[in-house]
């Protein structure tokens, strides 16, 4: 292999989610492997906010396109402008995602849709979309974020659960459709990582003792262990890694 295994330098990254917790974590990590960074948030600030102060830091190039990855026109509006840059990206982080938190009898059915078109379709689409271009190329890596619940069933979350499973089945699917072309597509699951997403359940004393007994590790996750997987499936040393969905659960799913 002539390019440096974990070297991303002259590649164009699309990162979901960017503005906080592991998406922004995963913003950082690939300006530091070398990769310029478009970053996509609902809520991202029109400068980028510490989205490009951390990418600028590592000497990298940043652009910043708030989204709204929920209305379906604000995912191909984000498409279009992406045709604007001179570029195209070479690696797309799908890792936007939303939960709702509700026992399954109770569920409301306007939160499932929220969930599954910012968690699912959302990230179909602009797979699809840049997947092609990659297709064409000969070259891309694409990185889902799935989830433990990707493998599991949970509790009072069954929308995202199903969201989740179905992320693991699309990236095995475009997987099997691509790989021979040159695109690698994996998926990273987090375990528990200390974001807002789990803040009701590091909130919750019983929960959190039980979720905590159970972690190998001994600790909640943090989102730079999720960035750190996600630069090696952005890099040359996972040229071979295809359809895979990455576990970082400090041991959680080998208990």
């Amino acid at each position: 292999m002539s390019a440096p295994l974990f070297s991303l330098d002259g590649r164009l990254a699309l990162v979901t989610g960017a503005r906080r917790g592991i998406g922004l974590a995963i913003t950082g990590a690939l300006a530091w492997s070398g990769a310029d960074v478009v970053g996509v948030s609902a809520s991202l600030e029109r400068d980028g906010g510490e989205a490009r102060r951390r990418v600028e830091a590592a000497g990298r190039q940043f652009w910043a396109m708030p989204a709204d990855l929920g209305d379906r026109a604000g995912v191909h509006g984000l498409l279009r402008r992406l045709d604007e840059l001179d570029r195209p990206v070479d690696i797309l982080v799908s890792n936007a995602g939303i939960i709702h938190r509700e026992p399954a009898a109770q569920h409301a059915l306007e939160a499932w849709d929220d969930v599954i078109e910012v968690n699912l379709t959302a990230s179909f689409i602009l797979a699809q979309a840049i997947g092609a271009k990659m297709v064409a190329r000969g070259s891309g890596k694409i990185i889902f974020t799935a989830s433990l619940l990707s493998f599991q069933g949970g509790i009072n979350v069954v929308g995202y659960t199903a969201a989740k499973h179905a992320i693991a089945g699309v990236t095995k699917a475009l997987a099997n459709e691509w790989a021979q072309a040159g695109v690698n597509v994996n998926a990273v699951a987090p375990g528990y990582i200390a974001t807002d997403n789990t803040r009701a359940l590091r909130e919750d004393p019983s929960r959190a003792r039980a979720i905590l007994d159970r972690i190998p590790a001994g600790r909640w996750g943090h989102p730079e262990d999720i960035a750190g997987a996600v630069a090696f499936l952005a890099a040359p040393a996972s040229d071979y890694v295809n359809g895979t969905v990455l576990a970082v659960d400090g041991g959680w799913l080998g208990r």
